[in-house]
């Protein structure tokens, strides 16, 4: 039985593209960035968005082989138990639905920062509230209503950030004639009594950056999910892969390089946008609040993403029978009805996190759900490596493959190091060691689980 017999293939190539933009142009980048910049100055965030880059670049590269071969709604979690093992697989299905759930808690949550731009006395959860209706909505009737809506809200903050980067190159060559080379850049380089260079806080900063840094790309993965329901998926996928990639690393580089110029690093902060600060800082007539407006849009995309592949998730395990079966029913419109509340109800407890550390809780957030998405991403490389072998194993050639990862196994160990090291950077910041312990805990928590319950399913246990 095809298990995705009852999803609608509904999506279209052009919905897969702009899910890639939506899910990873959200918080890290359009928020995030302030942090970033902050915190490994200018040169130094420049520097880790290069190195996310790269590491992206090959995930994507590895899911590319794997989606066109085996476009599942199930994805990372359906291809770890098939090419890892099934606790592997049943460990990636958490940890994709947790940086999801926690995401969405994360933009609901920025998005109450903005909107306090224009009305400080109202408190964040309404806006919580207001979010949640809109994104369940587009989420609830039909995944042609999901890939609209996306559709619409990318487009937004594609064109907002096309306006941002042309406006930006213009600004740069317009400083460049008056003032100079030296001083048009002077935020990259650093110099007082103490101190002379373009790393303030020490080379060290940018791998402890590097983690929050890949949180901006997170998202780009997310058409491993939408395949499951994209019509004729072996041809959408390449095209997906091919369209997004570089369309984002110019844009998420671009942008950083922008904001660096005109931002001193003291200026940025994680509670407010350096889109919106760097306009205001350029003294652009109201486009402090159009940038707000478009902002909020971005990050309810992000947020529409990231409700649609949580509840794939949740719904993916319970097909394999690794939760109860009413979270596998799909209504009659396509949709996994009950996994979508689930992960709706389980990101709006991300809002108490706010209540009880309003300062820290984006960067704890982020933490946890960067982490997470690491250890998704080193699966994906584990997993495409072994669907390789087991495809030569079965007497197949390469070239009949809908899309080829190049490089194997290059390719593969350079995203698992890349991962591996944004994790050991991490660690060496305090702020962020916290979450790296409480992923491990739900690790080893899940891992349990999943080893005490596995004899209630009747799933065969081989990697294939």
């Amino acid at each position: 039985m095809d298990k995705d017999k009852l999803f609608v293939r509904d999506l279209k190539t052009r919905h897969l593209v702009m899910i890639a933009f939506g899910g990873a142009m959200g918080t890290g980048l359009f928020v995030g960035t302030g942090e970033s910049l902050h915190t490994a100055g200018p040169l130094g965030t420049l520097i880790a968005y290069c190195v996310a880059a790269i590491i992206v670049y090959s995930i994507m590269l590895s899911l590319g082989e794997l989606s066109s071969y085996f476009p599942n709604t199930g994805s990372f979690g359906d291809y770890a138990y098939r090419f890892i093992s099934p606790s592997a697989g049943y460990l990636v299905f958490w940890l994709y639905w947790l940086n999801w759930v926690t995401t969405v808690a994360i933009e609901f949550i920025a998005v109450g920062f903005l909107m306090g731009k224009w009305f400080p006395d109202v408190p964040i959860w309404v806006w919580v509230v207001c979010c949640t209706v809109i994104i369940f909505g587009f989420n609830f009737y039909r995944v042609k209503v999901f890939g609209e809506s996306e559709f619409i809200l990318s487009s937004i903050k594609v064109i907002a950030v096309v306006i941002f980067l042309i406006f930006g190159v213009v600004m740069i060559a317009y400083h460049l004639y008056l003032n100079g080379f030296e001083i048009t850049f002077a935020n990259f380089y650093f110099h007082s009594d103490s101190y002379s260079g373009f790393f303030p806080n020490g080379f060290e900063a940018v791998f402890v950056t590097i983690l929050a840094v890949n949180f901006a790309f997170t998202g780009t993965e997310a058409i491993g999910v939408a395949i499951g329901e994209t019509k004729d998926p072996a041809k959408a996928m390449p095209k997906a892969i091919n369209a997004t990639l570089w369309r984002l690393i110019v844009f998420f580089i671009g942008s950083v390089f922008v904001i660096a110029t005109f931002m001193p690093m003291n200026s940025a902060t994680i509670t407010e946008s350096p889109f919106v600060g760097v306009l205001e800082m350029l003294k652009v007539p109201f486009a402090g609040d159009i940038m707000n407006i478009i902002l909020i849009f971005a990050l309810l995309s992000t947020a529409n993403t990231g409700l649609y592949t949580s509840a794939r998730m949740i719904w993916g395990l319970a097909e394999k029978k690794l939760l109860p079966k009413l979270f596998a029913k799909i209504n009659h419109r396509g949709i996994p009805i009950n996994s979508l509340c689930l992960s709706m109800l389980v990101s709006l407890l991300g809002l108490l996190t706010y209540f009880y550390a309003p300062k820290s809780v984006i960067n704890n957030l982020i933490a946890v759900s960067s982490l997470a998405m690491m250890l998704v991403w080193v699966s994906v490389s584990i997993a495409q490596y072994r669907f390789r072998k087991w495809y030569l194993a079965q007497g197949k050639k390469v070239e009949d493959l809908p899309y080829k990862t190049p490089l194997t196994p290059g390719i593969q160990i350079l995203g698992i190091i890349g991962c591996v090291f944004s994790i050991i950077g991490a660690y060496f910041d305090v702020n962020q060691r916290g979450a790296i312990y409480g992923t491990i805990i739900f690790c080893v928590v899940f891992l349990i689980i999943y080893f005490i319950t596995k004899h209630l399913t009747k799933e065969k246990q081989g990697i294939i």
